[in-house]
């Protein structure tokens, strides 16, 4: 019958004739629009697993709204893209993926008896072993599927490797905040003479029992890793993996041996690499963090090339350890971050024995002397005219920016784009290539933030998707961060810059302070350099959309208030929260003084 309220057509039944002719004569039928990307997107599904389908586009003709009636009245659905296989209806484009997920499509297309076109090896293979792979690939075992993660780590130029868990782990976050902490204790030990600590004992830093505490630490998290793969029955392949056609890969291990698997559906989180400066010396000579965390000597006077937050994290402890550190930086800090923030953190590093060259970039690293240290010649020349420096140093650690590791897996044989400059994939919010059965997390995805935590929740949820039935997506707004400069930079949502350019200077109220924590008070030391700031949107009941603090313990303050920016916190409910005194972080509740009033914030007491 007709929906209610409409007139029978005359033709009503032979229409019905008509669609039921062409789901049972066809093995995949796709009811579609030609400008519908959902059913673009089911499309290439079909197209990808090499199935031929026939698709009637509705907007192409007369009988279109007519034929969607029928289907509404055949399968309760009117909307399109509205699929059949083998004369069974599937349903729209989730629908659809979530049988291809489950197998159940594949059984469809079939004889339609239920037998499987073709068997993969596993459901799912992930192609890197960090954060983001391990999470995903975890979680998908968790819900009953066979998975395989392979991950290979290609020696740096100065032959530095590691084990399983990626960046973060080996290279990255744990022994950055440890290296950090070591510097931190450092200034504790100048601090403690003031409280009351006597001692007479030289104080020195030992950098190699540093390096081997650290170093002995990731090797446990390594084994950790490995041991809770395998509690969950993951199979894992030291081995790089390499798409060689659809749904198929080739692994090949560190003798060369190469074996071949295929799977329904594949992850990539391959991660990034540190980027060199592509002039003379730069691989042969220098290190970058890849090399720094389990250097086996003290790297001496020290020149970090970049202003990323790894040059300036880098330089931060490497300064606090006792070493002569300069930072040379082509054009502002912390790109991509709240630039009053950054200069203010910088500035701190200046009066703290960090010397900056600004403007400048090295054009040639020449080696003058071998050793553990050696000693370099770095020659680098003015970004804004003819002036050229020389200057020597013991190590030269280049943190420039970072890769995606993209390039060499073979994703062009499967058509999987990337940006050619960075080799960034991008996605659809469901972290999604082009390739249907292509997914990506972590480092490697266009346009979303770089943190570790990010890729591990992205890949949990992405497996619950997949395997789960979930449809939760990743939320990649508001992610707090921070940076474990010397004075530690903790924020979450958007710079001043950012805020302005979205919402006009005249629609937001930024609430600003200096101030001084207790700790400092006692050793009498740089008073009015900690600060913190929010950003208000005012046409939006002042809710907050930007914090930002620049002090210690900023990442432990900032994780709290990330929850109630979430949540959506306002400045009226910031100032009823009651502080924690004497702490920090109570300085968010008491804020009054604007920065539009041009009101002095600085300080004379704690």
């Amino acid at each position: 019958m007709p929906p209610p309220g409409q007139v029978r057509l005359p033709d009503w039944d032979a229409l019905k004739l008509r669609v039921r002719s062409l789901i049972s004569n066809h093995r995949v039928m796709v009811f579609s629009k030609s400008y519908c990307p959902f059913c673009r997107k089911v499309k290439d599904l079909f197209h990808s697993l090499g199935v031929e389908y026939s698709a009637l586009e509705l907007d192409k003709i007369d009988e279109g709204p007519s034929i969607q009636e029928v289907l509404l009245e055949l399968t309760g659905q009117r909307t399109v893209p509205n699929v059949f296989v083998n004369g069974t209806h599937v349903g729209g484009c989730d629908q659809t993926f979530q049988a291809y997920h489950s197998g159940l499509l594949q059984k469809l297309l079939g004889d339609g008896k239920g037998e499987e076109t073709e068997a993969y090896d596993y459901d799912l293979i992930v192609i890197g072993g960090g954060s983001g792979g391990l999470a995903c690939s975890k979680e998908a075992a968790t819900l009953g599927k066979k998975v395989m993660v392979l991950d290979y780590v290609v020696p740096t130029p100065l032959g530095t490797t590691w084990g399983l868990g990626g960046t973060c782990v080996n290279v990255g976050c744990i022994p950055k905040k440890l290296m950090h902490q070591a510097a931190l204790l450092g200034q504790a030990l100048q601090d403690s003479r003031k409280f009351g600590w006597e001692y007479d004992q030289q104080v020195k830093h030992n950098w190699e029992t540093m390096v081997e505490a650290i170093q002995n630490h990731i090797g446990s998290l390594n084994w950790g890793y490995r041991v809770a793969l395998r509690e969950k029955t993951v199979t894992y392949l030291n081995a790089y993996g390499e798409f060689v056609g659809s749904h198929k890969i080739k692994a090949t291990n560190r003798k060369g041996q190469e074996t071949f698997y295929t799977a329904q559906a594949f992850v990539i989180a391959t991660g990034e690499r540190p980027r060199y400066l592509g002039i003379p010396g730069d691989k042969e000579y220098c290190i970058t963090s890849d090399d720094l965390f389990s250097l086996p000597y003290c790297p001496g006077k020290t020149l970090v090339v970049g202003a990323s937050y790894v040059a300036l994290e880098c330089a931060g402890f490497l300064a606090g350890l006792g070493l002569d550190v300069t930072v040379m930086v082509r054009s502002i800090l912390l790109r991509g971050f709240d630039q009053e923030m950054a200069e203010r953190a910088g500035a701190y590093m200046e009066t703290h024995g960090v010397k900056f060259i600004k403007k400048f970039v090295p054009i040639e690293v020449i080696k003058l002397e071998d050793g553990m240290p050696g000693r370099l010649k770095v020659v680098a020349k003015s970004t804004e005219g003819l002036q050229i420096i020389e200057e020597e140093y013991n190590t030269v650690l280049i943190a420039v920016g970072r890769d995606a590791c993209t390039k060499n897996i073979g994703l062009d044989k499967i058509g999987v784009k990337i940006n050619e400059k960075n080799g960034k994939i991008p996605v659809n919010d469901e972290e999604q290539t082009i390739v249907p059965y292509v997914y990506a997390v972590g480092d490697i995805l266009e346009g979303k933030l770089e943190l570790t935590p990010v890729a591990i929740q992205a890949g949990k949820l992405l497996a619950r998707r997949l395997f789960g039935g979930s449809s939760i997506k990743c939320d990649y707004i508001n992610v707090p961060t921070t940076v474990f400069t010397p004075l530690e930079y903790g924020c979450c949502g958007l710079p001043e810059e950012r805020a302005v350019e979205q919402l006009g200077q005249e629609n937001i109220e930024v609430y600003h302070t200096l101030f001084w924590p207790l700790e400092w008070t006692i050793p009498s030391r740089d008073n009015n350099t900690c600060y913190a700031k929010v950003i208000c949107n005012k046409l939006d009941k002042n809710r907050v959309i930007g914090f930002h603090v620049l002090g210690p313990n900023a990442g432990e303050i900032t994780q709290g208030f990330a929850a109630a920016i979430k949540c959506g916190i306002t400045k009226e409910l910031l100032n009823e929260t009651i502080g924690i005194h004497p702490t920090c972080a109570e300085v968010f509740t008491t804020m009054d003084i604007t920065k539009s009033s041009g009101k002095d914030i600085t300080q004379s007491g704690c």
